[in-house]
């Protein structure tokens, strides 16, 4: 098995021991894409519906690096930090993704990243 690591300018570096996204095996595992805009370094102003945009726009970004784009996403996770906020982030999510959707799991979490409202990780296969 040979680990080729990804990275993007395009995206948030990692702001810990782990890599933006990593291929394998024609796999690409993302890791969770946090609303930083990589431009600033900064959370991207707003609520959920504007940091659900810039986490995809920021797993899009990651896809891009391996080649691929949203449409090649198997499995998503979306972590929010309060599941009221599920509605308002649907209706953004449903602007990245067209059919066949991916699966996805979307779970409440205590607390994300630098108080992040919101995080979504990727799977996708070339």
């Amino acid at each position: 098995m040979e680990k080729k690591v990804l990275h993007t300018e395009k995206a948030p570096a990692a702001i810990g021991p782990y890599s933006q996204a990593i291929e394998v095996n024609g796999f690409v595992f993302a890791s969770g894409q946090i609303p930083i805009d990589p431009a600033t370094g900064e959370m991207v102003q707003g609520g959920v519906q504007e940091q659900t945009r810039q986490a995809l726009t920021n797993a899009s970004e990651v896809m891009k690096a391996a080649g691929l784009d949203l449409s090649h996403v198997v499995k998503t996770t979306v972590f929010l930090a309060d599941m009221n906020d599920f509605a308002a982030m649907n209706e953004v999510y449903a602007t990245f993704f067209s059919a066949p959707f991916p699966a996805r799991s979307a779970v409440a979490v205590k607390a994300l990243p630098k108080g992040a409202l919101v995080e979504v990780e990727c799977i996708a296969v070339k």
